[in-house]
C-alpha cells in the first residue's frame, strides 16, 4: 500500500464526527481493512496524545474488522493495540482467529539440507 487515504493533518486535526464519517465512507467504498485499521490506530494515537474524545474511537468498526473481515497482515500486526475494545472472552476468541495454530509439515531431510548443505546425500548423489 503506497498511498494513504488521509493526510496527517486530517487525522490529527479533523473533528471527531467528520473523521468518523470519512473513515466509515472509506471502508464502505474500499473494504480495505488493512488501511482502515492503520487509520484507526492513528486515531488511537491521537487519544494517547490527550484528545479524550477519541477514547474507544469507532469501537463498532474495530470490532467488525477483527471479527468479520478477512484477517490480513495489517490486522495481525495491530491486533494487540486494540485489546481494550474487547472483553476477555472475545479477546481469546479473536486471538485464535487472528493467530491460528497451524501445524507446519516439513520433511526432516529438507531442514537438514537447508541447515547443512551437503550433509545428507540426495538421490542423485547416492546412485
Amino acid at each position: 500500500m503506497s498511498e494513504q487515504p488521509f493526510t496527517p493533518h486530517q487525522l490529527f486535526h479533523s473533528k471527531k464526527e467528520k473523521l468518523e464519517e470519512a473513515i466509515l465512507t472509506f471502508y464502505q467504498q474500499t473494504q480495505d481493512s488493512g488501511t482502515t485499521i492503520q487509520v484507526l490506530l492513528a486515531a488511537k494515537v491521537r487519544y494517547q496524545l490527550g484528545d479524550t474524545s477519541f477514547n474507544l474511537f469507532m469501537k463498532e468498526l474495530v470490532r467488525h474488522l477483527f471479527a468479520k473481515a478477512t484477517i490480513n497482515r495489517a490486522l495481525r500486526r495491530y491486533f494487540f493495540f486494540f485489546a481494550d475494545y474487547f472483553t476477555q472472552d472475545e479477546w481469546k476468541k479473536l486471538s485464535a482467529r487472528c493467530f491460528p495454530t497451524e501445524p507446519v509439515a516439513t520433511e526432516l531431510v529438507e531442514v537438514t539440507e537447508a541447515a547443512m548443505p551437503g550433509a545428507v546425500p540426495t538421490a542423485a548423489e547416492s546412485s
